[in-house]
């Protein structure tokens, strides 16, 4: 009898455990810890550590490539861009839509597109 009991009992521990951990599982989702203070304190560390790596990776970068930007700017020209000059064409009316167009375009760049060009 003593053989049964214990070929018996295994079973029944396995079933109890089993239902402990479904109902344990259950309880911790209904019922969820706090975050612990550690945690957000490990987080908070991290990302300091993460922003003083960024900082050294950019000063590293800026002293490397610095000089590049501290170039003296070119001298500009006196006149107007070379896409802006006026044409020495006819007055017709076609010459001076495009003329007037190009003075109402920023300086340093190329007139821009016209509107039904822009929509594609």
């Amino acid at each position: 009898m003593g053989d049964v009991l214990l070929a018996l009992s295994i079973p029944v521990l396995v079933f109890g455990s089993g239902i402990y951990a479904a109902c344990d599982c259950w309880w911790h989702r209904r019922h969820p810890a706090p975050p612990s203070p550690y945690t957000h304190r490990a987080a908070r560390l991290a990302e300091q550590e993460m922003l003083f790596l960024a900082e050294e990776i950019v000063d590293e970068a800026h002293a490397a490539l610095g000089p590049l930007y501290e170039a003296p700017a070119a001298p500009r020209p006196a006149g107007p861009p070379a896409g802006l000059k006026p044409e020495p064409s006819q007055p017709s009316q076609t010459s001076q839509t495009s003329q007037t167009s190009r003075s109402d375009a920023t300086p340093g760049r190329g007139p821009s597109r016209p509107a039904a060009a822009r929509r594609r």
